[in-house]
C-alpha cells in the first residue's frame, strides 16, 4: 500500500518570488557582511556569515519553492529506496566484463591502427 502524495498548496508567484528574492538578498548581505568587516576579528565575520546563510536558507525553506523542493527531495529519497543494488559479485563480474572489453577494443584500435600506418608510410609512400 503507498502512501498518498504530500500536497504543497499552490500559491500566488508573486509572494513566492518575493520571498526567494528575500533569502537571495540575505544570504548575499552575510558574504558582503564577510568579505567588507575584514577589520573585524575571524570570528565576528563568520558568525556574519553564518547568520546570513541560516537566515537566508530559513526564508527560502519556507517559501512555496522551497516546500515544493522539499516534497520533491521526499519523493526522490522515497524512489531511491525501491532501488535493487547490485550484489558485490554482480558489480565485479560487470566491471571485469567492461575492463575486458576495454582491453579488447584498444587492441583491435592499435591493430587497425598499424595496418593504416603500414599502408600509408611503407606501401604509399615507396610508390611516390
Amino acid at each position: 500500500m503507498s502512501k498518498p502524495k504530500e500536497q504543497v498548496e499552490e500559491p500566488s508567484k508573486g509572494r513566492d518570488l518575493v520571498l526567494v528574492t528575500i533569502a537571495i538578498i540575505v544570504a548575499v548581505a552575510g558574504v558582503l557582511a564577510f568579505t567588507f568587516l575584514s577589520d573585524q576579528s575571524l570570528g565576528v565575520r563568520l558568525a556574519c556569515l553564518a547568520a546570513g546563510l541560516v537566515v537566508g536558507c530559513a526564508i527560502a525553506w519556507f517559501s512555496p519553492s522551497g516546500k515544493r523542493f522539499i516534497a520533491y527531495g521526499r519523493a526522490s529519497y522515497d524512489e531511491l529506496r525501491l532501488v535493487v543494488w547490485p550484489t558485490r559479485r554482480e558489480t565485479l563480474t560487470s566491471t571485469g566484463l567492461v575492463m575486458g572489453f576495454v582491453v579488447i577494443i584498444a587492441l583491435f584500435l592499435f591493430v587497425i591502427d598499424k595496418i593504416i600506418e603500414w599502408g600509408l608510410y611503407d606501401v604509399l609512400l615507396k610508390l611516390i
